[in-house]
């Protein structure tokens, strides 16, 4: 169950509600995000909610079943935005799109970046300063140096930054030029991490972990917002299954699912999902196709000398055909 308290409410209408759910023998579990302040409530039994409906300083009541109750649809009917500043939005009814290269190198490849954007109307990039990688002898990122160079570039072009913090003690120093943090699917259950991220108002985008069920990553955004952060965007990146022929398995069931279980944008990264270059235009397509809410793709002037995840970058050309195809899809899909 979920209390919706009213923003003005005061300490004796506070302490009123909850004593009453005390002496019901309900416990109680406050969180106060950017947008309101909920009691999140288990009861043991089924009981009257008219007992507390009436009481000064609650605005709504809602009977959520299950354990992911502030990102469940149950609650929120309408779906969450999220605002990113100067007209950026995903989940707003349009289609966002989040391209840019796995790892940031250097200036020339920032700049020729954001050009390739830019020509294309995208508002957002995304790009690596700190990387997982899984071997300790591969190239892991450019960390501060590399995202100073990256958020000089997106700036002065109006152009918002995603990157992935691996760490807490990452949270602080990057949050003056991060306007996305990326949480990527070896994080997905480092709740340490979820709940510092939950302390911040910034936008955090959760990916689905590399063997997630739908059920964890919810969980995960759960872990977020009930920290305080309701700024939340889930990504299907695909997971690791028995199937060698590809990287992962796209799991474009998810989508749906997804959507109808939360209130929350939903987002395809097609580049991790399959994980061979010369299909990801197409899945990328397939994610906008069954109802995603944008796309997080790896794109690079020169795939082949990516410093990473070449294999699955597609090149600027290519990444002009995907925006040419997806207003083409989209016309299609609105007719």
């Amino acid at each position: 169950m979920i209390i919706q308290l009213k923003k003005e409410i005061n300490n004796k209408e506070r302490t009123t509600i909850t004593s009453t759910l005390t002496e019901m023998g309900i416990d109680v579990y406050p969180v106060k995000t950017q947008r309101g302040i909920y009691f999140i409530c288990t009861p043991k039994k089924e009981f009257d909610i008219r007992k507390i409906g009436h009481l000064k300083g609650i605005t709504d009541v809602h009977r959520v079943s299950g354990n992911h109750k502030l990102v469940s649809h149950k609650w929120k009917v309408d779906r969450t935005v999220i605002d990113c500043g100067d007209g950026v939005f995903i989940g707003d009814g349009g289609f966002a799109v989040m391209a840019g290269p796995c790892s940031i190198e250097g200036e020339e490849q920032i700049e020729k970046t954001v050009e390739a954007l830019l020509a294309n109307g995208v508002r957002i990039m995304r790009g690596g300063v700190y990387k997982p990688r899984t071997s300790p002898y591969s190239f892991r990122g450019l960390g501060m140096e590399g995202l100073s160079l990256f958020y000089k570039a997106c700036s002065e072009n109006g152009i918002k930054i995603i990157t992935e913090v691996m760490e807490a003690t990452q949270i602080e120093p990057m949050m003056p030029y991060v306007d996305i943090f990326q949480v990527g699917a070896r994080n997905a259950q480092n709740y340490n991490l979820l709940e510092a991220l939950g302390e911040i108002d910034k936008p955090v985008l959760l990916k689905r972990g590399i063997s997630g069920t739908i059920d964890e990553l919810l969980y995960s955004a759960e872990y977020v917002f009930k920290t305080g952060n309701e700024k939340l965007i889930l990504c299907e990146r695909g997971i690791r299954t028995f199937e060698k022929a590809y990287r992962n398995t796209l799991d474009l069931n998810a989508i749906p699912i997804l959507k109808e279980k939360s209130h929350l944008p939903v987002i395809v990264d097609p580049s991790h999902g399959i994980g061979i270059r010369k299909h990801v235009l197409k899945m990328a397509l397939a994610g906008a196709a069954v109802g995603a809410d944008g796309l997080l793709i790896e794109i690079h002037d020169t795939p082949e000398k990516a410093a990473t995840d070449g294999q699955q970058t597609i090149d600027f050309k290519e990444f002009n055909a995907l925006m040419n195809k997806l207003t083409q899809l989209n016309a299609l899909l609105n007719n």
